[in-house]
């Protein structure tokens, strides 16, 4: 059930975000010219029993139009419910987080491999969490 929550969370988002790559209706020359209000990439995803959305944040960028790969930091905005006994304090459902990989795009659509770490606690050792997000190009 939270599953199917956060997917339409990132899905309202994602779909919300896409709208804002807006046209100028005409340049000078009577071409069109394109103006864009957030420069980037928007991906949603899945990741260790949650999802995640993330505007790609500092990368390294190799391009080759209509193709783009980007390796680099991606900061994120989590969403995972913790499984706790009841009566006991857990996390906020929406945190944020750093993670890292690997992002293609081709034209508009993006694919990412993210790579998460959660840390230490009581009862679970540190480990990275791959994951998997599609995203819009900008």
């Amino acid at each position: 059930m939270q599953l199917q929550k956060s997917a339409a969370i990132i899905g309202c988002l994602l779909l919300t975000m896409c709208y804002f790559n807006v046209r100028a209706q005409s340049s000078p020359s009577g071409t069109q010219a394109k103006a864009v209000l957030f420069d980037g990439y928007l991906v949603a995803g899945y990741v260790d029993h949650g999802g995640f959305i993330n505007c790609t944040g500092p990368s390294i960028k190799f391009s080759r139009k209509p193709y783009a790969v980007l390796l680099g930091l991606l900061p994120s905005l989590r969403i995972k419910e913790d499984k706790v006994a009841p009566g006991a304090t857990k996390n906020s459902a929406f945190t944020p987080n750093l993670g890292f990989g690997i992002t293609a795009a081709f034209h508009h659509l993006a694919l990412q491999l993210p790579f998460y770490y959660n840390a230490k606690t009581a009862v679970k050792n540190g480990k990275w969490n791959p994951g998997i997000g599609l995203g819009y190009k900008f």
